[in-house]
Formats: structure tokens, sequence, C-alpha cells
């Protein structure tokens, strides 16, 4: 039997549930939305966690980051770093949106990378969900998105870490599905949450290669997508 819908999972239902209170604190608290992010998209983490789609968390611009930026990993569990790929949204996708109107709703792409801290074990979407699937930070570029509709022809990403080359692919979709669906994805599990994906908006969408587990002395990781530009974030 296939997994249920992603927004029909009970485990997803009151994950999201507790997400989204504690989204609803941190902005009646003075922090404001900055979009969302999806986790757990590759397909032996569906497997794993018996899902139909990738999961869903929210980012806020206290998380955000300018490229360059120092952040300190003291008393974090398990860091992790995942250079991803921001996708930018130009108008409100509604649920049910077909992949023209999710498509025109792409003001551009630019890079990014996310901070994560996993501080407990990944094995219940609830709890997952519970913990905003481990979000910490996310770096961006201080330069304005391209690439409107969000085509990914003709990309070259390259990964850095300490100043060394670490990764590279010319194929940013592949660990993570088509940014399109993606962000089809996302309107569909807000909406039935009672949400909206909005226009200012961005989704990160995943790790386009195996996140990396930051080492003691980690410097610098760094992440380059020719032509749209770079991102990099330093620790101490």
């Amino acid at each position: 039997m296939s997994a249920p819908r992603l927004w029909e999972d009970p485990r997803v239902i009151r994950g999201m549930r507790a997400q989204l209170v504690l989204r609803q604190r941190r902005l009646a608290a003075g922090d404001r939305p900055l979009g969302w992010k999806v986790g757990f998209g590759a397909p032996a983490a569906l497997a794993q966690l018996g899902i139909a789609g990738p999961l869903i968390g929210f980012l806020t611009q206290h998380a955000r980051l300018a490229s360059g930026a120092t952040v300190s990993l003291a008393g974090w569990a398990k860091a992790m770093a995942e250079p991803e790929i921001a996708v930018h949204i130009g108008r409100d996708v509604p649920g049910g949106a077909d992949a023209a109107t999710a498509a025109a709703a792409i003001a551009g792409i630019s890079p990014a990378i996310e901070l994560a801290d996993v501080d407990a074990p990944p094995q219940d979407p609830e709890d997952i969900l519970g913990r905003n699937i481990y979000q910490r930070h996310v770096v961006l570029a201080g330069t304005g998105p391209a690439r409107a509709g969000g085509s990914a022809a003709g990309l070259a990403c390259r990964v850095t870490r300490n100043g060394k080359e670490f990764a590279m692919t010319s194929d940013p979709q592949a660990n993570t599905g088509e940014w399109l669906t993606i962000v089809r994805h996302v309107a569909d599990v807000l909406a039935a949450c009672g949400e909206t994906l909005r226009a200012g908006e961005i989704i990160i969408t995943g790790s386009v290669v195996p996140p990396l587990m930051l080492e003691p002395g980690e410097r610098e990781v760094g992440f380059e997508v020719t032509p749209l530009g770079s991102v990099a974030v330093r620790f101490s």
C-alpha cells in the first residue's frame, strides 16, 4: 500500500500543527516571515520515514545570515551544512496550482546554505516537524535572484570546504527533485494547513549534494553556482 498524501498522514498533521504554533509564537515575538524549506526529500529518506513527499519547515528573518557571516557552533549537537538552491516566489501560489502557474510564480533562483542541528534522531515525522526540521540558519547571497521560471540549464555547482573543493554537480535537482515540483508541493501542504505560499517568500529546496557533517575545527563552507553567484559561511 502506498503512503498517504503527505498532508493526510496523521503524523504529519500533528507535526505541522506543532510547527505552525512555534512559527506563530516567533512572529508574535517580533520575528518576520522569510519563507519555507523542504527536507528529507531524497528517495532513501522518503522510504525510511514512510512519507509520500518532502517535509516542510519554516524560515524567518532572524534565521537569515548574509554571505560571509561567522557562526558559533558551540553547544550544537550535530551541526550540518547543506548547499541549496533558493527559489524566490514572485506571486502567491494556491494549493492545487498547475505547473504553468507555479513556473510563472518563480521570480528567480539563487545559491544558499542551510545550517541545521540534528539534535535528536530523525526517526519520526511528527517529531522532525515539531523541531522545524532542525533548522537554525540560512545563508543567502546579497544579490537578487536570476532566471525567472527557475531553469536549471547550464548551471554548475561547486562546494568548497575549508578553502578546498569538496563536491561538484551539473545537475542541482538530481538529489532534491525538480524545483517546480517542490513549489507545487509546498503550496499544497501549506494550503492543507490553512497557510499560503506568498509572494516575497523563498523556498530552500534541499541539499544539492549529501549534507556536510561539520567537524571540530571546521572553518568555512562555500557554495558557488555558475553563473548565478556564490555564498559562504564561516565558523568559530
